[in-house]
């Protein structure tokens, strides 16, 4: 029985020197830069196999040496801060902030960007004031460039007499800078929210990137709209006021919404259980539809079908003020 103990607790330790071992590798490769990057990186894995030989051949300073080498990194990453101070691509340059006086909010640094392609748009920052009480509801954007397991998130709130308010989490790049995901675990990019009109984020994607863009209406009372909103509207301030890293598993387009939808749903008659789907946010509508969240009484594939709008959008000028009526067309309401 010692004998397995022993064994049990070498092999749970070998995992643990791995594990930091992959992790403390990927952080020196992707938050160094060139050959030191490189150099570092092996350097640090050789460490970890050492360290993980002498779990088994009893050479105990070598699993000590590494775990004082993975403090100090450790202690290196904890000191590596966001920043709002940086040279930023231009549809990223300016966060948001909103005010709120009684029933009105008022948006600044909202974007209104018109796309011809990525790299040929018109620039347009605004500030936009929207009545609470005008709140109608809330829609979901899913905008798919690779597959069907990941897709981007839109979050947008529809107001009577209004043109919509839609909110994008993205990867805020500066100048120059490429995305990698892998780059997204090691604070390698700061958060940003986008507010913008649906014919720029919305555009973007549809016209732009030619991106497959579906809309789901969502089940959500206008109360319950309004509560999502502001809670919204809680962590732009908070963004605004300090840096936050993008992470690419716990802090992205899905997990943040997912949170902050989680802070006002306890009041609500559905919960928001746990479920990979938040992750892998391309099947999202399969897992609204289990929460109930949209149409229930329509097969999930009709749904989907339904909520394809890239086309139609794209016959639409982004200049038409009716684009955000005429690409709802034909999408099934959110309740029946």
């Amino acid at each position: 029985m010692s004998r397995l103990l022993l064994v049990t607790a070498q092999l749970l330790a070998t995992l643990i020197v791995l594990s930091a071992t992959a992790w403390g590798s990927g952080l020196l490769l992707f938050r160094l830069t060139g050959t030191v990057a490189t150099l570092a990186a092996i350097g640090f894995g050789l460490a970890g196999l050492a360290g993980a030989i002498g779990i088994w051949t009893g050479a105990a300073r070598l699993p000590l040496s590494f775990a004082v080498l993975f403090l100090g990194l450790l202690g290196w990453w904890n000191g590596i801060v966001p920043s709002h101070d940086r040279d930023w691509i231009p549809e990223l340059a300016k966060l948001p902030q909103i005010t709120r006086e009684g029933e009105t909010i008022t948006v600044g640094n909202l974007r209104d960007f018109r796309w011809r392609t990525e790299a040929d748009y018109d620039q347009r920052w605004e500030t936009r004031s929207y009545d609470l009480t005008r709140i109608e509801g809330a829609d979901l954007f899913l905008s798919y460039w690779s597959g069907e397991a990941i897709a981007h998130l839109l979050v947008s709130f529809t107001f009577k007499d209004s043109v919509p308010l839609t909110f994008s989490i993205e990867v805020r790049r500066e100048k120059g800078e490429e995305w990698s995901s892998l780059a997204g675990f090691f604070r390698s990019y700061e958060m940003a929210y986008v507010a913008a009109d649906e014919r720029d984020i919305v555009g973007l994607r549809s016209h732009a990137r030619k991106e497959d863009v579906r809309l789901f209406r969502l089940a959500a009372t206008p109360a319950q709209a309004r509560d999502v909103l502001l809670a919204y509207v809680a962590d732009v301030n908070r963004l605004a006021a300090t840096p936050r890293w993008y992470n690419t598993l716990t802090t992205n387009c899905t997990t943040v919404v997912y949170h902050l939808v989680g802070t006002v749903a306890p009041g609500w008659t559905f919960s928001l259980p746990l479920d990979p789907r938040v992750l892998l946010s391309g099947y999202l509508p399969g897992y609204l539809q289990r929460i109930g969240a949209v149409r229930t009484d329509i097969p999930l594939d009709e749904l989907v079908r339904q909520g394809r709008i890239s086309e139609r959008a794209r016959t639409m000028s982004l200049e038409d003020p009716e684009f955000s009526k005429k690409i709802r067309e034909g999408v099934p309401a959110g309740r029946p």
